[in-house]
């Protein structure tokens, strides 16, 4: 069964959800990023994923990196004690493994530590955050451009299967990894990534990445689905569109959840990252309407750049000196 026709819409009010390949579980389509920008404070995180719960999330997009696994833990806990979810199986929890720990021996111990800061047995989804390991030691962004080593695929999927194998994690996946450095992935791999989370949104809508994943089983998360507005690397190009706001003025709708629907029509998940209740509520209202041929179109249309360009993981030292050997020129 291929990632699109995975998709389930067995409940109405629920959020879709997604078959994942290779033993993975069902995730829901729509989820809950967990990377603030600029970061909040502890007690607002906790209280945030209770609000998501509340409207009806139940997919949380974290990572070491984030330094939000701790209060999604905490938040868990507290709704398994107040009966607002009713068990761990209920909810879908993805973290990643941070570039200072991509390297042979250091997979499994940076998963015990995730787990140890969620307070679970398990995640549903762990995936390599990026394609590119740096020197071992503490989390650090952004990385020293002298810290950066090239990442040895091989022995650092085999201990991502590890941690599948002992059911540490339900699935394995990665993240900005072009179709190249997916299709090297896929040549070595005895389980193949379920996930690849990438940047997608009506700005930067990388047709090509996602027809190779579908291909191959893989199902693309879009992060900064919204053109990471309002954070340090993000612009108001989707949200200010005046495509995008022309058809949210003739659906009723706003631009958010136009941008959102388009993306969920696509066939691939999201995680979009609001704490704000209202927005929250608002992001999940967008499954019982669809876009037409025409918007599709105009869609179609609008110039295309990425938000994240990734120019952070580009370094003189190597592996990757140019934006164009990080995206293998998938510009």
């Amino acid at each position: 069964m291929d990632a699109a026709s995975a998709i389930s819409l067995a409940s109405r009010r629920g959020v879709p959800r997604a078959r994942l390949s290779h033993g993975g579980g069902s995730m829901p389509l729509l989820g809950l990023g967990m990377a603030p920008d600029p970061p909040v404070p502890h007690d607002v995180t906790r209280g945030a994923v209770l609000d998501a719960l509340e409207v009806g999330y139940r997919h949380f997009d974290t990572a070491a990196l984030y330094k939000t696994e701790q209060p999604l833990g905490e938040a868990i806990s507290q709704a398994l004690l107040s009966s607002l979810i009713r068990s761990r199986e209920e909810i879908f929890v993805t973290s990643k493994l941070w570039c200072s720990d991509a390297h042979k021996g250091l997979v499994l111990p940076a998963l015990h530590k995730t787990l140890q800061n969620l307070e679970l047995d398990y995640v549903d989804l762990y995936l390599i955050h990026w394609p590119v390991s740096s020197t071992p030691g503490a989390i650090e962004y952004p990385i020293k451009k002298e810290d950066f080593r090239p990442m040895d695929y091989k022995s650092i999927w085999a201990d991502m299967e590890e941690c599948q194998k002992l059911g540490l994690a339900k699935a394995i996946g990665v993240s900005n990894f072009s179709c190249k450095k997916l299709s090297h992935l896929l040549a070595i791999a005895t389980i193949p990534p379920a996930v690849n989370q990438v940047e997608v949104n009506p700005a930067w809508q990388q047709k090509k990445l996602i027809d190779f994943c579908k291909a191959n089983n893989i199902l693309v998360t879009a992060y900064s689905p919204l053109g990471a507005t309002g954070t340090f690397y993000g612009n108001n190009r989707v949200l200010e569109s005046d495509i995008i706001n022309e058809i949210a003025t003739t659906r009723g709708k706003t631009a958010a959840q136009v941008s959102l629907r388009w993306a969920f029509e696509q066939g691939i998940a999201v995680v979009v990252k609001s704490f704000n209740r209202e927005r929250m509520k608002q992001n999940l209202d967008i499954f019982d309407w669809e876009l037409s041929a025409d918007d599709h179109e105009k869609i179609r249309k609008i110039p295309q750049s990425r938000v994240c360009t990734g120019s952070d993981y580009t370094s003189s030292y190597g592996p990757f000196r140019t934006l164009e050997e990080l995206w293998d020129e998938e510009l």
